[in-house]
């Protein structure tokens, strides 16, 4: 209801460089439309979802030990951070775990290295992951591709906007104050010299490592991963919460499956289902992320900036390209 509510679709986005700008109407081409609505909204929508059906979440009960995945019953082991005493120890014992923990929770590492392959690309590229409360400069997120890196502007609610920054990967929060991001905003967003953004306080700031890690498979013994747990994907495209929830489909699919019909079979073919969707999402990802980043050396620069303007032009001059590039925005 949320979603429906108040999420706010977008069928364009807009690709800045060289002070002009291209619109590409991804909705008209695909059919589709992305719906903003802010992770958070989302997440306090299905607690409160889950709790009015009698669902308990527990917080500040961090996992520190899970054992049984290969056995018929997991036992998932707690620690009861909020009691009053000393920290007490609370065991689970599930038929299934679901690892939605993230990259460095508890339930990937709980898989024997001789079970896993993990797949990783480092870009050497950094983004400033910026939120400011000022109302969007521009009805559309826009991709801004200058000398000097990318910038990004993406729509998050009436009142607050997702900014991001092209910096080197071990740059400090503390090195870009107000001042110095809304320059660098104003210059390198800036269509034939002007400039329509509007600025304000800013409210949260960090340095990203553009990274994509891929594990597989995605599934041990009665254990599932699910998000972050299971792969890493840059912020290019958006596409992180998007393969987390379908991951939770899925798994919620199978898991209805074998309660309901005594049918194990999705639950088996889980990796198998999922992993081609999520290496066509980390290459469309990956082909955008070189479409707004040059991610060669010095000597190759000049080179690749022409790649980059080639790759527009034929992303605003060819249909054919334009539906592709849709299609896989939308994620169709």
């Amino acid at each position: 209801e949320g979603l429906d509510l108040r999420g706010v679709p977008h069928t364009t986005c807009e690709f800045r460089h060289g002070g002009s700008q291209y619109i590409v109407p991804y909705g008209d081409l695909s059919g589709g439309a992305h719906v903003v609505y802010p992770q958070q909204f989302l997440v306090r929508d299905l607690l409160e979802l889950f709790t009015s059906r009698g669902g308990k979440v527990l917080f500040s009960h961090p996992a520190v030990k899970m054992e049984g995945m290969e056995d018929n019953r997991a036992v998932v082991t707690c620690v009861v951070q909020d009691s009053s005493d000393s920290p007490l120890q609370l065991e689970l014992e599930c038929d299934f775990v679901a690892g939605c923990d993230g990259f460095h929770g508890l339930s990937r590492t709980s898989i024997p290295s001789t079970h896993v392959m993990t797949f990783t690309k480092q870009y050497g590229i950094g983004w400033l992951a910026l939120l400011a409360e000022v109302p969007s400069s521009m009805k559309r997120i826009v991709y801004a591709l200058h000398d000097s890196g990318f910038a990004g502007q993406m729509p998050r609610t009436p009142q607050v906007t997702r900014f991001y920054l092209e910096c080197l990967p071990g740059d400090l929060e503390s090195e870009w104050p107000d001042d110095r991001v809304w320059r660098e905003l104003r210059k390198r967003m800036a269509i034939d010299g002007e400039n329509d953004l509007i600025t304000g306080p800013i409210i949260e700031r960090r340095v990203l490592d553009m990274r994509s890690v891929v594990t597989e498979p995605m599934q041990y013994g009665n254990l599932f991963l699910a998000g972050d747990a299971a792969h890493i994907i840059t912020p290019v495209g958006a596409k992180g919460m998007n393969l987390a929830i379908a991951d939770a489909e899925v798994l919620a699919r199978a898991l209805i499956a074998h309660y309901r019909k005594r049918d194990g079979t999705l639950l088996r073919e889980y990796s198998k289902t999922r992993l081609p969707h999520v290496w066509r999402v980390q290459e469309f990802s990956d082909w955008m992320l070189r479409l707004i980043h040059s991610t060669d050396g010095s000597n190759e620069q000049a080179f690749s900036e022409r790649l980059r303007r080639a790759r527009l032009e034929r992303l605003c001059g060819s249909n054919a390209y334009a539906n592709l590039f849709a299609e896989s925005y939308v994620g169709r």
